[in-house]
């Protein structure tokens, strides 16, 4: 069976992005010419690797067995490149890198210094809700994780590299944003606007309430920071967040953070990665980093 590594490399992004399309864009060629090297590679193999339902292409049994194969290549491939250029005293190759739609407000900002620390080092940011970043690690699609807390159902190893505080937020001319020591029972009283159910932010705000033997009322449920920030400022209801996504706001007056009893809710966000993955050069490269970062004054 006569496999080139270019037909595994192009397998493997289709097989990813469940997508002819894409992986063309990815591996900068037309989709026919993609398809031509699968069609060569299913012919190699003497069975199908995919199957088309309506619009969707999906992984037959052998495609998910040699997507594994592939996987497992690829990554020891990139090891030993990113190895030899370790030895040589460089640091090299691609960080794939996923966080949780909170952690981009911040991660940006740690990353910049990276790569200009790093230049021959490519990242790679995907940002996603909570759920859908289980799946990409429970799949193994990145070299490491954000989240700001590590899953419980999943075997993983984590370490705690920055605080998360959450805080209260309300409109500026909200009844409350001139109160100090807010009472739990009476911010309680206020209609709450929350992310959805398995987001990290409403878990602890409601584990927060919970252990306090204080009920709140949920007014409205929305999938993304911004889309609350937006209902806070229009007077629908206070909220929960983490104090870097309103930092901009509160600095303009556009919304006020509550002094409120109990607050802020100190978390810590999370480096995960799956627990039988060894790190790459450039993932510990990164590790390195943030913990380097810190221990710095004000990290």
């Amino acid at each position: 069976m006569r496999l080139s590594l270019r037909q595994l490399k192009l397998f493997e992004s289709v097989a990813r992005h469940s997508s002819f399309t894409r992986a063309a864009e990815e591996m900068h060629l037309t989709q026919p010419a993609v398809s031509i090297q699968i069609k060569q590679l299913e012919m190699a193999v003497g069975l199908p690797l995919f199957e088309q339902i309506g619009k969707r292409i999906f992984l037959t049994d052998v495609g998910v067995e040699l997507h594994k194969v592939c996987t497992e290549m690829l990554e020891a491939l990139a090891r030993f490149e990113m190895n030899v250029a370790d030895r040589k005293g460089l640091k090299q190759g691609k960080l794939r890198l996923a966080v949780t739609t909170t952690a981009k407000y911040f991660v940006p900002r740690l990353l910049g210094p990276f790569c200009e620390r790093y230049p021959g080092i490519d990242v790679s940011l995907k940002v996603s809700n909570r759920e859908r970043l289980l799946e990409r690690l429970a799949n193994n699609r990145d070299d490491v994780y954000i989240l700001g807390q590590p899953p419980g159902h999943l075997p993983v190893q984590s370490r705690s590299f920055l605080e998360n505080r959450l805080v209260p937020v309300a409109h500026p001319e909200h009844p409350l944003a001139g109160e100090t020591r807010i009472s739990l029972q009476r911010l309680a009283e206020e209609p709450f606007v929350m992310r959805e159910s398995g987001s990290g932010t409403r878990m602890a705000t409601e584990e927060f309430f919970q252990e306090r033997g204080v009920a709140i009322r949920v007014r409205m449920e929305l999938g993304s920071n911004e889309a609350i920030k937006q209902a806070v400022m229009g007077r629908l209801g206070v909220a929960v967040l983490s104090q870097n996504t309103v930092t901009l706001e509160s600095a303009v007056g556009q919304i006020a953070i509550l002094d409120a009893d109990g607050f802020p809710i100190v978390r810590h966000w999370h480096l995960v990665w799956p627990a039988d993955k060894k790190p790459s050069v450039v993932a510990q490269a990164f590790y390195d980093y943030l913990e380097e970062k810190a221990q710095e004054p004000g990290g």
